[in-house]
């Protein structure tokens, strides 16, 4: 929570509800002891940056898995790696849930579905692209049957590489999903042109020379 009183200021009250004093900057660790002098300490902070912090504390991602990324997107919320310590609980329905993990092959006749349940999610949503096929259609790529890319459909907000990627790569884009929300809470336009350029991908099959 230290993120959330990072703009927050104390203000100690009198019992009688006069301020007393109103320092520019909080004095260290504030808010981890309550006064001994007998006066009543107040944090104020921005309702938005309080409703973020709310936000990324109890993401309620759908539980639903397309391919064999969704066995690591289940070995995530096992107790080895535990995501309900961060607050992210699966929930069954898409009318209360925020987060959607995309997790496995996109095939064009799941695409309407998918789509679906993304416009049942009420706002605030985000999506989060788990693993190569729902990031650009993986080693299906070649298929005409299959999405080159979730984003093609409904907006992605983190996307997770690796085939299947491990627990540990689910883990970090929770954290940057958490880190993106308070983010846009403080009113950061987070730039996609801003961020370092991505090489293109290998092949293992050399090009074959025009004849």
């Amino acid at each position: 929570m230290s993120d959330l009183f990072e703009e927050a200021q104390l203000i100690p009250l009198e019992l009688d509800g006069r301020i007393k004093q109103r320092p520019a900057t909080p004095p260290d660790g504030f808010y981890a002891q309550l006064p001994r002098d007998g006066l009543m300490g107040v944090i104020t902070t921005k309702t938005d940056l309080l409703f973020a912090a709310a936000r990324k504390s109890s993401l309620w991602p759908m539980t639903f898995g397309l391919a064999c990324c969704a066995i690591e997107m289940i070995a995530t919320y096992m107790s080895h790696y535990d995501l309900d310590r961060l607050g992210v609980v699966t929930w069954a329905s898409p009318r209360q849930s925020d987060v959607m993990i995309v997790a496995g092959t996109v095939t064009k006749k799941m695409a309407p579905a998918i789509k679906l349940l993304y416009e049942q999610m009420p706002q605030p949503k985000w999506v989060i692209a788990m693993g190569s096929c729902a990031t650009n259609g993986g080693p299906y790529a070649q298929y005409s049957r299959v999405l080159q890319g979730v984003d093609l459909i409904v907006p992605v907000d983190v996307y997770v590489p690796g085939c299947p990627p491990r627990p540990e790569a689910l883990l970090d884009a929770i954290l940057k999903l958490q880190d993106k929300i308070m983010l846009e809470a403080r009113g950061t336009v987070i730039d996609p042109g801003s961020l370092p350029a991505t090489p293109p991908p290998t092949t293992k099959q050399a090009k074959k020379p025009a004849r």
